[in-house]
């Protein structure tokens, strides 16, 4: 299907909104029903229904024929956070006394989910240096049920290898999931490479705007159903139709923002590797990155995001700089039109900083849609 449809035409069916070019917020909590047969069927099956907008809703609807063909799948869900759209299918797919394997370092709120969440139930969860597929093999378990990926990861950019994972779990019945939130679907295809399942954080690159939180899950019918009809509509975990409309209005520029943001972040990690300062960038389209080769593989481009060391990597000096930023901000997320910046120190306590521990001095930049040259002016004048 070709993208340029799916971005700007499939799911919209003008001619039953007045022919309008952007459909309509249909903001109802509640449909109506002609008749009691018609209500019967409804109540029956919700699924395919409009019945009440916790379900579904006909601007969520445009949403998820997008949003599910972007990714080659059957079938997508929208929730109201990204964080939504991993632990809502997660919670109806697995149940007491199973296991999970994830890749180490995670999101931090998929960490909590793991650790501090799902242990609470009886789900217990082992993590692995997943940049090894041997790793995942070895902590198979009888009740191993859930593979769980992310990537690449967003801070070290390690990466699996989708398509040895997919072949060791599908003969023995484990599903496999993945964070696909730094890639979109338009520079990978997780479920091509034969994940069952695709979360996003559609906050970040969907929205575009750093106006809208939300979340996204794709994969076959049979699967989504099953997370909707059961944990989905119980958590209530649902997208606002006005926020579902602001990831559609995103959606149309999606290809040009990656597009600028991956061709900036070429040029400002060319001339960060030529300063004195700085000691190691981690970005997996780069030359010297450990696993270039599979990023390549997998990937058809690469987001807007990397991570760098300083030499000097005191505290004192990590802290020196961030500070000195004027234009790129220190903020979470990524994928807005706005240049961001994330120390790692900024999550550990003065106290705690190890000096010697590569992941504590980690830098996290992630370029949006500003000038490469006014992005490099901000980092020169900080490192000055």
């Amino acid at each position: 299907m070709d993208i340029s449809y799916i971005l700007n035409e499939l799911g919209e069916e003008r001619e039953g909104y007045f022919n309008a070019v952007s459909p309509p917020i249909i903001q109802t909590s509640n449909f109506t029903f002609k008749t009691v047969d018609d209500f019967r069927v409804g109540l029956g099956n919700e699924f395919d229904a409009l019945l009440y907008s916790r379900g579904h809703n006909p601007t969520l609807n445009i949403l998820r024929k997008k949003l599910a063909a972007l990714d080659g799948a059957e079938d997508a869900l929208v929730f109201s956070s990204g964080i939504a759209a991993i632990t809502v299918p997660i919670l109806s797919l697995l149940k007491q006394g199973d296991h999970i394997i994830s890749v180490e370092n995670p999101y931090s709120w998929t960490v909590k989910l793991f650790n501090d969440f799902l242990t609470k139930f009886g789900i217990a969860t082992t993590f692995v240096d997943g940049t090894k597929v041997e790793n995942f093999e070895n902590a198979i378990r009888p009740n191993t049920k859930l593979i769980y990926l992310e990537s690449p990861n967003t801070f070290s950019y390690d990466l699996q290898d989708f398509n040895a994972i997919a072949a060791l779990a599908k003969p023995r019945g484990i599903i496999t999931m993945t964070d696909n939130s730094y890639c979109t679907p338009l520079y990978q295809q997780p479920i091509a490479l034969g994940i069952d399942l695709v979360a996003q954080s559609a906050t970040k690159y969907i929205g575009g705007h750093s106006d809208v939180v939300a979340g996204v899950v794709t994969g076959s019918r049979e699967l989504i159903e099953k997370i909707f009809n059961n944990e989905f509509m119980n958590t209530g975990a649902t997208l606002s139709p006005h926020s579902a409309w602001l990831l559609i209005r995103g959606l149309r520029t999606l290809p040009l923002r990656l597009q600028r943001s991956f061709e900036t972040t070429k040029q400002v990690i060319a001339w960060l590797k030529q300063q004195p300062q700085v000691d190691k960038v981690l970005w997996p389209f780069d030359a010297d990155f450990k696993q270039a080769e599979l990023a390549h593989q997998q990937m058809n481009g690469c987001g807007g995001m990397f991570s760098f060391t300083l030499k000097d990597s005191s505290l004192k000096k990590i802290e020196s700089f961030c500070n000195g930023l004027k234009h790129i901000l220190m903020a979470v997320s990524w994928g807005g039109h706005e240049s961001l910046i994330i120390p790692s120190i900024a999550g550990i306590a003065k106290a705690d900083y190890d000096e010697q521990n590569f992941r504590h001095q980690l830098i996290r930049v992630y370029i949006g849609l500003e000038d490469a040259d006014y992005i490099i002016k901000d980092l020169e004048k900080s490192f000055k």
